[in-house]
């Protein structure tokens, strides 16, 4: 294919990024793949540590897919063997490790997560445990002389613990060699990551100068913060609305979200073009953030659902929330005995565990026919009544 001019591509590539290091090593990347017709080595880690994808995981896969829509090489990277050691950035205690069957799993559904924002046909795969998994000793060995301790201590999450006395174990100092080897063994041109994989980046840069390799470009995208609005979105900080979310519980989260992050979100997380984040932008101003807001929820559920859903996630929220309703179109689950609430919300997936269940209970947000419940061990009879958990998920019970 053709390739775009260099300015057509810089100005794709730097939207809505953070920092490209160092951006005139990028212009030169992209004279040369232009002049040579040759497509640039793109590449993107995740580590299948959990086995679902948010809104901020989103934010660097849409940088991605600029780069496959530029005609470049683009691979997502498994990360099946970093896995195992557990990336300790941004954490205050050690990950637990976890096996390489869990990452298989974990990684599955990544990639089917992941190819509803990148181009399935064009999208590369590979994962480290190809060439990691087959070193030896030695080769570990010689892999951790190219660090220092100290410099392994400039990370502000390693020096965190190292001051406040919490273990630091020697395999997570392996963690960004690891990851920095990557880029040796795939010859990688440019890397990409959240603004928190910054130091991690940079050994790939080191470690490919010191194995006489052209180093790559780093270009980091920023960090979402999730629907509390102060903390990182995450799963473990519960505060993030995932890429497998219905759609009506997609809509309800973003209407929760503080107002000062609308046009973040608006920018980062619908995938808008130069052009409409500048007239959503235009238009905010001055206007209901209410009213933005439900914009931005149906722009983000078209992306991994439909316009069609979009709309239906809008009439329900309106219908249970505006009109305080119940929904028309909600699951129904047969009884056939008597049954305890706790595994009816289970069984219905409305609940991720019994310990979530009893939260919700102690937290007065499970109701049955909208009297709040707050026995844990109530007995649901056969009769017709509807469960609410939470402000969005709805059960009738029929017989």
């Amino acid at each position: 294919m053709k390739f775009p001019d260099l300015n057509t591509q810089m100005d794709l590539i730097k939207k809505g990024t953070e920092e490209i290091i160092p951006e005139e090593e990028l212009v030169k990347k992209i004279e040369v793949s232009i002049k040579e017709q040759k497509p640039l080595a793109i590449k993107c880690g995740c580590d299948p540590s959990r086995p679902d994808l948010h809104l901020g995981h989103g934010v660097v896969l849409r940088k991605m897919r600029d780069f496959q829509d530029l005609g470049h090489d683009v691979t997502l990277l498994i990360g099946d063997f970093t896995a195992m050691i557990g990336d300790p950035t941004g954490k205050n205690k050690t990950r637990p490790q976890l096996t390489i069957k869990d990452t298989k799993i974990n990684a599955k559904t990544y990639l089917e997560q992941a190819t509803k924002i990148l181009d399935a046909k064009t999208l590369i795969t590979k994962n480290n445990s190809d060439w990691l998994g087959s070193m030896n000793f030695n080769d570990v060995i010689t892999l951790a002389s190219k660090y220092t301790v100290a410099r392994m201590l400039e990370r502000d999450d390693f020096t965190k613990r190292y001051k406040a006395g919490s273990p630091i174990a020697l395999h997570e100092f392996l963690y960004p060699l690891a990851q920095g080897y990557d880029s040796v063994a795939m010859k990688t041109d440019i890397e990409l990551g959240g603004t928190d994989q910054k130091f991690n980046l940079l050994v790939g840069r080191d470690l490919q100068k010191d194995s006489g390799q052209n180093p790559q470009v780093i270009i980091t995208t920023p960090l979402i913060e999730g629907l509390d609005g102060v903390e990182k979105m995450s799963k473990s900080n519960d505060n993030y609305i995932g890429f497998t979310d219905t759609p009506e519980d997609m809509f309800g989260k973003v209407l929760s979200i503080p107002d000062e992050l609308i046009l973040k979100f608006y920018e980062y997380c619908t995938g808008s073009s130069v052009e409409g984040l500048a007239d959503f932008k235009i238009r905010f101003k001055g206007a209901n953030p209410r009213d933005m807001k439900r914009e931005l929820a149906c722009k983000i559920i078209e992306s991994y659902h439909s316009k069609e859903e979009s709309q239906k996630a809008m009439k329900h929220f309106d219908q249970v929330f505006v009109k305080k309703a119940i929904p028309d179109n909600i699951d129904e689950y047969k009884m056939v005995k008597a049954e305890r609430l706790l595994d009816v919300l289970t069984k219905n997936n409305m609940v991720s565990s019994n310990g979530e269940a009893k939260r919700l209970i102690r937290q007065g947000a499970i109701k049955i026919d909208d009297s709040k419940v707050s026995d844990m061990n109530l007995i649901l009879e056969i009769e017709e009544q509807v469960i609410k958990c939470g402000k969005r998920k709805f059960l009738k019970i029929v017989q």
